[in-house]
């Protein structure tokens, strides 16, 4: 199996031979993983559960966290899903990994849609699947977000779209969700939309694509997906907390598979899980520092926040020889966009602003120093 090299095992190839200046202290800005503390009442439900580790979980989730996930979907979106309409996930990775091997299992000559730049589990699951790709690649001309082109679309058998979208910080509308819903319908794919960063946002709620599918009269949310993860929204990536929802007739089938895979959560962790998924003041305060972090951005390096997540998607030139430069000069990694895509964003990096205040404003100024050197 031909699965490419992961983007942080090439950036350590890339700054391997690098000596890093030492009168700075090395900060991290690449990976998406929160830096902020886990609410204590999540730690506390975790440890007050310890005992359940003599159990084993079912594959198909415990109806607590069933029905936390389901509140969280009728707070956030208004919608009232069924049991059916849901499963929880260890986390969306290994949803995102091995959904298209299940779905296009039986397919002749499968083929697979996503955006490029992607998170890497799209690809790597079309190349798990032996699927046949199709890039939707994501240009400053489109204001990074996936053109519909029906040439590609109508003998696809899966889309996976990506919005609020890593690394892009991107959004789709609702409008522009429901184009993709009509575009599931006329043609028959399986559309899923990866709504992780749905619950970091600066302004107003990004929409789902639950919620366009419902606006164009598909209540069944035939043909249509979304995972979650409580990673972003709680702080809490150990956890291992997601879902996948929508379409129940294909939910089915895919509950049956998972039973074989043996990715069922810890009771322990189902049941902090539950507790982070039906507050909602945690998620706010969380928001908060996020805006603080993007408001240093405006303020020191002169950039409009984006609507959601929480990276930076500089365009600088060269991406890899801005990383190598950063690096060497102010001990300071950050993502060549080249490495989260195919032969696309070689003049973008990455930014991920997860850490506190103080942190965030050193390594703002830091690559504000460098970047007006590097462009010079």
């Amino acid at each position: 199996m031909n699965l490419k090299k992961y983007p942080f095992e090439r950036l350590n190839e890339l700054l391997k031979d690098i000596k890093p200046n030492e009168n700075f202290y090395p900060m991290t800005l690449t990976i998406g993983e929160p830096q902020f503390e886990t609410p204590k009442f999540i730690q506390d439900e975790l440890c007050k559960n310890a005992n359940l580790l003599k159990k084993y979980p079912k594959s198909s989730g415990e109806d607590i966290l069933k029905s936390s996930i389901l509140g969280f979907i009728k707070r956030r979106f208004n919608i009232d899903l069924k049991k059916e309409n849901i499963i929880p996930t260890f986390g969306t990775r290994e949803t995102l990994f091995n959904f298209p091997q299940f779905l296009l299992h039986d397919k002749d000559n499968p083929k697979m849609a996503f955006t490029n730049p992607f998170y890497q589990i799209y690809e790597g699951s079309a190349i798990a699947s032996k699927a046949k790709i199709e890039y939707l690649n994501l240009t400053k001309e489109s204001s990074f977000k996936p053109v519909i082109d029906e040439k590609i679309l109508k003998d696809v058998n899966l889309v996976i779209i990506n919005s609020p979208n890593n690394p892009t910080a991107s959004v789709l509308e609702k409008d522009e969700l429901k184009k993709w819903v009509k575009m599931a319908l006329k043609y028959d794919f399986v559309l899923l939309n990866d709504e992780c960063y749905s619950e970091i946002y600066t302004e107003s709620a990004p929409p789902s694509l639950l919620e366009a599918s419902l606006e164009v009269g598909n209540s069944s949310f035939k043909n249509i997906l979304v995972v979650n993860s409580i990673s972003k929204r709680s702080s809490a990536p150990g956890l291992r907390s997601g879902f996948i929802a929508g379409d129940e007739k294909i939910l089915k089938e895919y509950m049956r598979y998972r039973t074989y895979v043996g990715c069922a959560s810890p009771l322990p962790l189902q049941m902090a899980a539950a507790k982070a998924w039906s507050d909602d003041m945690h998620v706010t305060e969380f928001r908060d520092r996020y805006r603080k972090n993007f408001r240093l951005a405006k303020e020191i390096l002169g950039i409009l926040p984006p609507k959601a997540t929480f990276y930076l998607w500089l365009e600088v030139g060269d991406g890899e020889e801005f990383t190598k430069g950063l690096y060497q000069e102010y001990n300071l990694k950050v993502l060549p966009g080249s490495f989260l895509g195919r032969d696309i964003a070689k003049e973008f990096v990455r930014v991920a602003l997860v850490y506190d205040e103080k942190d965030t404003k050193e390594a703002l100024e830091r690559i504000k120093e460098f970047w007006e050197r590097f462009n010079g």
